[in-house]
């Protein structure tokens, strides 16, 4: 019964996206920052902030939201994925990764092998790596 109140009142809005998530994130540090003394200000602009998100979440102006959430993707998607990059290298203790030194493709190589060759599949150099 709950879950068909909240199908009727998502029916036809935008929802939840990448830039949602981050003023999320955003609004819990300000919260948490605005405990510090001399600090109190700080959950106003945080109070905006989850307004805002809320505003873009229930909004039914769904080619704006999307245009908002690409240009955020566009400033922010080299950091994601540099994290994401950085995390799967901490995972992956088999293999090796390596960054091109032509293009800046990373490329992964099994550990152990010695000094080997590495071939870019990117662009076509080949640079020596110890693996």
């Amino acid at each position: 019964m709950l879950m068909n109140f909240f199908r009727k009142l998502m029916y036809g809005r935008y929802g939840s996206d990448h830039l949602s998530f981050f003023l999320l994130f955003l609004y819990v540090v300000l919260i948490l920052v605005s405990g510090l003394p001399h600090m109190e200000w700080i959950s106003w602009v945080a109070l905006v902030i989850l307004v805002w998100d809320l505003w873009r979440i229930f909004s039914r102006r769904i080619d704006r939201r999307r245009a908002e959430n690409a240009r955020f993707l566009a400033l922010a998607g080299p950091v994601i994925r540099w994290f994401k990059m950085r995390r799967t290298v901490h995972r992956d203790k088999e293999h090796r990764y390596f960054k091109c030194p032509n293009c800046g493709q990373y490329l992964r190589v099994p550990r152990g092998k010695g000094k080997i060759t590495v071939n870019c599949r990117n662009c076509g150099a080949s640079f020596e790596e110890r693996s």
